[in-house]
């Protein structure tokens, strides 16, 4: 066991902090906006980004003081894992707490930071700043699962 990757042998709510951390492949899905169905409580991905979201990198402009800065930002944590149902199939937190394993293109198996790009997981390149748009509706999408 001890040869094993901590996610394989940690439960979510024991991983540190970097553990955690590192478990976030960068893909930026969890920064679309989702519109929820009220009837059936389907989720609905579309191609629009939080406003915080740096497009060409991925990353959060504002991570410490998101969920400050958008009320609306869901913060995932060991101790909130209701929220996973919010993040998208391919998210590492969200396999995990599944009970299934890192996908080959995550880069904590392949090594490659730049493996989620390789792979399409990431929506650098297009998704849509949520400025330029006028209805959140009109941009839903399917997300791939890999």
């Amino acid at each position: 066991m001890a040869d094993q990757p901590f996610w394989k042998v940690k439960k979510l709510a024991e991983m540190t902090r970097p553990e955690w951390e590192s478990l976030c492949d960068g893909c930026a899905r969890c920064c679309l906006f989702k519109l929820e169905d009220e009837d059936t409580q389907e989720l609905f991905y579309t191609k629009v980004a939080c406003k915080l979201l740096d497009h060409k990198t991925c990353q959060c402009t504002q991570y410490k003081t998101r969920s400050t800065l958008v009320p609306d930002c869901i913060t995932m944590s060991p101790e909130n894992p209701e929220v996973f149902s919010w993040f998208p199939p391919t998210c590492a937190y969200k396999l995990l707490d599944e009970g299934k394993d890192l996908p080959s293109w995550h880069p904590l198996i392949s090594g490659d930071p730049d493996s989620v790009t390789k792979a399409g997981i990431s929506i650098g390149g297009w998704a849509i700043p949520e400025g330029e748009i006028d209805d959140v509706e009109d941009h839903i999408i399917t997300l791939d699962v890999k």
